[in-house]
């Protein structure tokens, strides 16, 4: 893989971590800001909520900018919002700088996204994928169980300055190896649009939206499973976040060696199996012998599914170069935003509610599979 998509992949681990953050981190911001944790679970929504409106929207404004300095403005944006939000005493001042750093890491994505796939052959769009997709994925593993930990020795808003400074390294790391480019020329934004009419490419994307909501859903309140249900120690919640962002590691890293070529097979054999693993965690929740196993094998198939849809959305939105990977950052995160509400509504019912939200968000994935699969043979 050509260096550019690795200097990308951790500006991707830096907004990773404070996407996935807050998992571990809601019931102390709760406390702090005096709301519940449902409430205080709207700030994932929020994030994911900016993501989904914020790719389009951002990609169609930058779509002719030169890629390195676009890329470095809205990681300067990023910053700035995590400054913000660090010195805040205010729940909806907290809620907009999550709205506003979810627009920047919208913006990134999508231009991000767009320039992995330009850096590479037409045959190898998955596996650049899965690199830069490896940034989130390494920021579910060492990112966020750190910033869960640094929580639980501080407070959550040390975590925010974390993330703050890890901004740095990511810029100078761009500014520094990825090529200058000037102005791109492409498609009208009209044509670009034109895409969203093709059945194939709705699809994908419902797919991916249904599968991120049940992925980010029960991610969001994991907590509660692992110190109520499971009745473990706060210290565990990023050991059990470890080991989901372990696993979802190894499902990117896997997954993007079949994508390309097999993207049927992945989703026929992952696909099942996250359902079943979702079942079986709420099933197994107050069994720490259970639970923890079951992160790890969720995350793989949650990510393995997950990054083969977002390929698939590359794929199938090929005739809008500059707008693809804002079609693919807004599908998933219209997933990512749902999925936390739904869970939040689920909740009520137990701390495994969520868990079984996403099983059923997974079944009715699989069940718009079926009727559609000739999207992944060509």
């Amino acid at each position: 893989m050509p260096l550019p998509v690795y200097l990308l992949a951790l500006a991707v681990f830096t907004m990773g971590t404070s996407e996935f953050m807050l998992a571990g981190l809601l019931p102390d911001i709760a406390a702090d800001l005096g709301v519940p944790v449902s409430t205080a679970g709207l700030l994932t929504t929020a994030f994911a909520a900016g993501l989904a409106v914020g790719a389009p929207l951002a990609a169609a404004l930058a779509r002719r900018w030169p890629t390195r300095p676009t890329l470095l403005a809205f990681l300067s944006l990023f910053l700035a919002a995590h400054v913000w939000g660090a010195v805040t005493e205010d729940f909806a001042v907290l809620f907009a700088t999550r709205i506003v750093a979810a627009f920047a890491n919208a913006g990134f994505l999508a231009v991000a996204l767009t320039a992995t796939a330009a850096l590479v052959a037409q045959d190898q769009k998955g596996r650049a994928l899965s690199v830069l997709l490896g940034g989130t994925t390494i920021a579910t593993i060492a990112g966020v169980p750190g910033g869960a930990l640094l929580g639980a020795l501080t407070d959550w808003r040390a975590t925010f300055w974390a993330v703050a400074l890890l901004c740095v390294p990511a810029a100078l790391g761009l500014l520094k190896g990825l090529p200058s480019t000037p102005e791109t020329d492409g498609p009208r934004l009209r044509t670009e649009l034109t895409a969203l009419r093709q059945p194939r490419l709705i699809l994908v994307m419902c797919l991916g939206a249904l599968v991120n909501a049940a992925t980010f859903g029960a991610f969001t309140y994991i907590a509660p499973v692992v110190t109520g249900t499971a009745g473990l120690g706060a210290l565990w919640v990023p050991v059990v976040l470890v080991l989901f962002g372990a696993g979802s590691f190894t499902g990117v890293t896997v997954a993007g060696r079949f994508s390309d070529r097999r993207p049927g097979r992945t989703i026929a054999i992952a696909g099942p199996l996250l359902l079943l693993g979702w079942c079986a965690l709420a099933l197994g929740a107050a069994h720490p012998a259970a639970l923890l196993p079951l992160a790890f094998t969720q995350g793989a198939l949650a990510f393995a599914v997950g990054s083969t849809l977002i390929a698939r959305v590359l794929y199938e939105a090929a005739d809008a170069p500059t707008m693809a990977g804002s079609y693919a950052t807004a599908a998933l995160n219209v997933g990512a935003a749902a999925g936390p509400v739904l869970a939040g509504f689920a909740l009520a019912a137990g701390a495994t509610g969520p868990l079984w939200a996403a099983a059923v968000l997974v079944a009715a994935a699989l069940l718009l599979a079926v009727p559609g699969r000739r999207v992944f043979t060509g």
